[in-house]
């Protein structure tokens, strides 16, 4: 199979690409400054240079506060670009596998989101990756999958679990939010989902699917592992409300996702967080340290 994958300079990916390549399969990774997705001339271009079999939208305007000052920048990204992607993959019949988010969601539940839960942004960063997945599935209804995924990290790019990395190493304590509640998730387990999937999509994998690992956590009791992960003492880290940290965007007080229709389709990766934590933070600690001048 040939694969496309934008916003291949992000963390997901470049993740992607990897894992992909690892397969043995023939990828082509394009970041940002090689294709700008909301041009439809770039787009159908890349699509008729390289003939993808699947391509995979890691491209995304992901600044949520920013977002919410300059919604029309971030729906040029998130929601048209998708569509465009969608109508092309469609003109030289791709397959499309398009990358969202939990903020689609009100955030304001108690249990896990399915599927097919409706959603109710309340940011405009998640109306505007809302209207992306809407225009994949309305463009490409037979031949796309939307897949959902929430509080990432990896080895490449920034993440919550590298600052925590460097605040351990540079502060005596750190206070860290107690009242939101999450799926900590390793950006190479939703590769590796996102390489499962492929073959399948346009067969019986298509709509809308969850991929995270399993489990939940705060943030406050993510920083308490990382921080034992490191040998530090994890009552070095304190929690804190979300009114101790006011942001110009409110995050989701719960952002759980529910894996009903990977597992169904024998593609679940759930692992739970605290098994591909331990994995990947070694990982991210020596990206971090070799970055570090």
């Amino acid at each position: 199979m040939r694969w496309l994958v934008t916003g291949a300079g992000g963390m997901l990916g470049r993740d992607t690409v990897e894992e992909l390549l690892a397969r043995g399969e023939q990828v082509t990774g394009l970041d940002h400054a090689a294709l700008d997705i909301t041009s439809p001339g770039a787009v159908d271009h890349a699509l008729a240079a390289h003939h993808p079999d699947v391509v995979v939208n890691c491209a995304a305007y992901t600044a949520v506060d920013d977002a919410e000052k300059d919604e029309e920048r971030a729906l040029r990204v998130n929601g048209d670009g998708p569509r465009l992607l969608a109508r092309a993959c469609a003109a030289h019949e791709a397959r499309l596998i398009h990358l969202s988010t939990d903020y689609v969601f009100a955030g304001d539940a108690h249990t896990p989101y399915s599927e097919d839960h409706p959603p109710a942004p309340r940011t405009a960063y998640g109306r505007t990756k809302l209207a992306g997945e809407r225009g994949v599935l309305d463009e490409l209804p037979a031949a796309s999958t939307v897949v959902r995924t929430a509080w990432l990290y990896g080895v490449h790019g920034r993440s919550f679990v590298r600052t925590m990395i460097g605040l351990e190493a540079s502060r005596d304590t750190v206070d860290v939010v107690d009242d939101q509640r999450g799926q900590p998730t390793w950006t190479a387990d939703v590769a590796a989902t996102i390489a499962d999937l492929g073959p399948r999509v346009g067969v019986d994998a298509t709509g809308v699917l969850h991929a995270t690992n399993s489990g939940e956590a705060t943030w406050y009791e993510l920083a308490r592992e990382v921080f034992r992960l490191l040998g530090a003492d994890a009552d070095r880290v304190r929690p804190v409300t979300s009114e101790d940290f006011p942001r110009p965007t409110p995050r989701p007080a719960y952002s759980v996702l529910g894996h009903g229709r990977l597992q169904r389709l024998g593609l679940a990766r759930a692992r739970d967080w605290r098994t591909a934590l331990h994995e990947a933070l070694p990982r991210i600690r020596k990206e971090t340290l070799r970055e570090t001048p």
